[in-house]
């Protein structure tokens, strides 16, 4: 892990700095040929693309018959798991669903003398969940991406996993996704964009997933919607001299083990405390069973600034515009107005991210890579769509005729104007 002294330097122009900022620009152009071709078989040849790809990447042999897991295993992964854990993932569905139950938009209209203008906020009818699969389990990753959408209104939840396990599968159950498909990769991605003979089309896709997965959903933005180019984790903590140094530790630790690219950074004015939390990283990084990954992430992005002061240290997280942002410092809420970009912000000591990972309520689909500059959480506005409604009765026209037809006129559009201009003359 890398320690950086910003005091008494022009910091924007450090190299290190500089380095964190472009981390998102990790989709390689060496992936976007495959991505490619991989998204336009399945949209030529369908299912049978699909099973191909299926087999060649995640092994795994299938059928069109058995491409959908059929509902019945769904509710008997539910009745397997332990209880403390069924009970964990229904109370994190509960604080979920109630958190983005807020969130709902409403319809509404403006009357006006001879006009009614308004909005009507309708849900999508049908979107695609995507959900790692393999060896890894992420069922907190199912009630976020599914729940918001849930609340929305959405008829129809379709979900897709390369080999889920009973604890993803039960979560499916909790949350009350609609079907689901033992498929992963670009390949999901591509059948969920254009449908298959098996794989229903949908009208957004959600979910984070490896790079083949992220360039797939940008490629296929457009055709689909999506929620956002995600990238691997990051986490950036700014903290006072009266911090923990081992609890910050272990939350750096917490997101480094997620990915090698992941990205772990320290902001703080104190030598001190900074020494303190190398030296626990130290201690506990050889501890984790993910190790490798771990110290791979920490050698990559793994950073220590030493700021000038906390003010110093806003001005730098916001250059970086980190996914996860803690505050750990005496008053915390007086840094929170010098934060302009961050995914989601936790404030206090034990206010640890690994909370909001899975129990809290607010959605851990973030922004990555710098993109919280214009990218926002997860929510159930992301499952709505918005049409204008406007009427004008004769006495309307009247007052707002002219107008219209003056600026089609500057902007030399005749047929605008003469549509305007023959109710005109009625």
């Amino acid at each position: 892990m890398k320690t950086v002294d910003l005091r008494n330097r022009i910091w924007r122009s450090e190299e290190r700095l500089i380095y964190l900022s472009k981390r998102g620009e990790i989709l390689s152009k060496e992936f976007e040929e495959k991505v490619k071709e991989i998204v336009e078989e399945v949209k030529k040849r369908g299912d049978k693309a699909l099973l191909e790809y299926t087999e060649k990447f995640d092994g795994i042999k299938l059928t069109p018959e058995t491409l959908e897991i059929p509902y019945e295993k769904i509710e008997e992964a539910y009745d397997s798991i332990e209880e403390e854990v069924r009970e964990a993932l229904e109370i994190a569905e509960e604080r979920i669903r109630s958190f983005h139950e807020l969130q709902l938009e409403k319809s509404f209209f403006k009357e006006e003398e001879g006009i009614i203008l308004g909005q009507r906020v309708l849900p999508l009818e049908r979107v695609g969940v995507y959900v790692p699969g393999g060896k890894a389990s992420y069922p907190s990753t199912v009630l976020m991406n599914t729940i918001p959408a849930s609340v929305a209104g959405v008829e129809e939840i379709v979900m897709v996993s390369p080999n889920p396990n009973k604890y993803t599968l039960a979560a499916a159950y909790i949350a009350g996704v609609s079907r689901v498909f033992n498929i992963g990769g670009a390949q999901a991605v591509a059948a969920l964009a254009y449908g298959t003979e098996t794989v229903p089309r949908v009208d957004k896709i959600v979910g984070p997933g490896n790079i083949y997965v992220a360039l797939a959903k940008k490629l296929l933005f457009g055709t689909v919607d999506i929620d956002m180019i995600a990238g691997p984790s990051e986490i950036l903590i700014i903290a006072d001299e009266s911090a923990n140094a081992e609890w910050i530790a272990v939350d750096l630790l917490s997101q480094a083990e997620h990915d090698e690219l992941a990205a772990a950074v320290l902001l703080t004015p104190s030598e001190v405390l900074a020494e303190k939390v190398r030296k626990n990283i130290e201690k506990i990084l050889p501890t984790l069973p993910r190790y490798d990954i771990a110290s791979k992430s920490l050698n990559k992005f793994g950073t220590i600034f030493i700021t000038e002061d906390l003010l110093q240290a806003c001005e730098v997280s916001n250059t970086i515009a980190p996914e996860h942002l803690e505050i750990i410092t005496k008053d915390p809420w007086s840094i929170l107005p010098y934060i302009r970009h961050a995914g989601a912000v936790f404030l206090g000591s034990y206010s640890t991210e690994s909370l909001g990972d899975y129990v809290l309520g607010p959605n851990h689909t973030l922004p990555t890579g710098g993109s919280a500059r214009f990218f926002s959480p997860l929510g159930v506005y992301d499952f709505l769509k918005r049409t204008s409604l406007l009427y004008v009765s004769e006495k309307g026209f009247k007052q707002l005729g002219l107008l219209a037809e003056r600026i089609a006129e500057a902007e030399g559009l005749t047929a605008h104007a003469l549509a305007v201009k023959i109710r005109r003359e009625k």
